[in-house]
């Protein structure tokens, strides 16, 4: 179904919860069991990341993407095309201007554009960006710099003084970004 994508069929643990949840009342647990297993299964496409490619990946609601420098980038506008599918299965492409992001209000997309372009420390994860951004959909837009404050905040409530000083440090790169415009 989609460019370079490997399609997996399967259930998300949440998707069968879900299902499990709704329209219970009444049911004997076999009933419930049977309406999980008889459910459209759910598919994804996962790109395989190529060597010409900034980042490959995507998050648990579905969006799944790649991105790679467009053919008209330069070191004076950095441009990036990022294909896939979104949260509903549908197929998209965006060109993404590098230098019009804006961290206070972004799209995942346009993040991971500018996360991949300045080749931000992931601390051995798949992302530097705050963990919020796993269900946010193509075009949910949010202040990154705030949900970093947040991830920050929450962290040293925790106690968990490297975690918070990893968020800092990441969010610093996105306002240096931001100071440099």
């Amino acid at each position: 179904m989609g460019i370079n994508g490997i399609g997996a069929a399967g259930y998300p643990a949440w998707q069968g919860a879900r299902k499990a949840q709704q329209n219970t009342a009444g049911k004997s647990f076999a009933e419930q069991v049977n309406n999980v297993a008889s459910a459209k299964p759910h598919t994804s496409i996962v790109y395989m990341k190529t060597d010409d490619m900034l980042y490959s990946g995507g998050n648990g609601t579905g969006l799944s993407f790649y991105i790679k420098y467009a053919e008209n980038s330069t070191e004076d506008d950095p441009t990036v095309v990022a294909k896939g599918v979104d949260e509903n299965g549908n197929e998209f492409e965006q060109t993404i201007h590098i230098n019009k992001i804006n961290p206070r209000n972004a799209t995942l997309v346009e993040m991971t554009a500018l996360e991949s372009y300045m080749d931000v420390d992931k601390n051995g994860g798949l992302t530097s960006l705050p963990p919020d951004t796993g269900m946010m959909g193509l075009h949910d837009r949010t202040n990154f710099m705030d949900m970093f404050q947040k991830q920050i905040s929450d962290m040293k409530l925790l106690s968990q003084k490297k975690a918070a000083a990893y968020y800092q440090y990441s969010m610093q790169a996105y306002w240096d970004f931001m100071n440099k415009k």
